[in-house]
């Protein structure tokens, strides 16, 4: 269970000047307020609020969007006024905490994708500050965290929802582990016999894997040395419900799929980021067709960065 002391020393980390007295007064408010009430898991209702605030230190957000965080459900869930509301907190929390309660009534149920697309203009639209969406999304992950509360055919539900409308939207705002996270929740809870038989078979393999990252973690660091180039390298597997979709959309078996594990290579400038690419394709064969130059091209997130697959020094790739 997160405390507010976590979330409070979480803030004070990456913001020294924070206003943590906006979020301690938010605590206390929102602690008075949804007292007596619980969670269908048995859980005092408070968790929640917590757990979103929580989620959204993750994410380094101001002491405005951490208070709202803790307040997002009191005008929804209890007696209290939104005049209320600005009255204690002011303009700024209040206008967030009046566009998340207006979000939550707004319900999605064609998953098409153009209409999935539709919605998620909607929400973006409708969100007068964008903090109104990051907060949507914490409070979101924090409800996928804790979705066996849930009957089976809700579960189902707001797991789709979850991979039409807010892993999109966490992936356009560039919040890349938000949506890693809500996808593979959403696949445990939307296709719970794939992923059962996807984790039971990965997890075998995990400390294999684990050494293996790291192995070519340290080929690459030692590569980019050799041409005094500073960077940060990190590997990771890739994550379930990714190689899932891969397994459905190209019709292979697991025992078929390569790029199993990334790594994330960041520097400081595009110069370097082209001369990390010509060191790594001079190590390992490059794989035709799997080259995306998002630095010349920019996602309509803006985001920027070179993907390339290649073979490793194992074989694989």
């Amino acid at each position: 269970m997160v405390r507010l002391e976590d979330i409070l020393e979480k803030v004070t980390s990456y913001n020294p000047s924070a206003d943590l007295d906006l979020i301690k007064k938010a605590y206390v408010f929102s602690a008075m307020v949804h007292e007596g009430q619980s969670r269908l898991s048995g859980e005092p209702y408070l968790n929640h609020p917590l757990g979103v605030a929580y989620i959204i230190t993750g994410m380094e957000m101001d002491s405005v969007a951490v208070a709202t965080g803790l307040l997002h459900d009191t005008v929804e869930d209890t007696h209290t006024a939104l005049e209320k509301i600005r009255e204690l907190f002011g303009d700024e929390v209040t206008t967030l905490v009046d566009g998340l309660t207006k979000l939550s009534k707004m319900t999605f149920d064609n998953s098409e994708d153009h209409e999935a697309e539709n919605f998620r203009k909607m929400l973006i639209a409708m969100a007068k500050d964008i903090r109104i969406i990051v907060i949507k999304l914490a409070d979101r992950l924090h409800n996928m965290r804790t979705l066996d509360a849930l009957p089976p055919d809700r579960q189902v539900k707001i797991a789709q929802e979850t991979l039409d409308i807010y892993a999109p939207l966490a992936n356009r705002l560039g919040i890349g582990w938000v949506k890693t996270e809500l996808e593979d929740l959403a696949f445990k809870y939307s296709k719970p016999v794939e992923y059962r038989m996807l984790t039971d078979r990965l997890v075998k393999e995990d400390e294999e894997r684990i050494k293996y990252i790291n192995e070519l973690k340290e080929i690459i660091e030692k590569k980019l040395g050799e041409h005094n180039l500073k960077a940060v390298v990190n590997g990771r597997p890739k994550h379930l419900y990714g190689i899932y979709k891969k397994m459905e959309g190209e019709k292979i078996d697991l025992e078929h799929i390569y790029d199993i594990v990334g790594f994330r290579i960041i520097v400081d400038t595009i110069k370097e980021c082209y001369e990390t690419l010509g060191i790594v394709h001079s190590c390992w064969k490059p794989i035709p067709g799997r080259f995306k130059d998002y630095i010349a091209l920019p996602k309509s997130n803006m985001y920027q960065s070179i993907h390339t697959a290649v073979v490793s020094p194992y074989g694989d790739r």
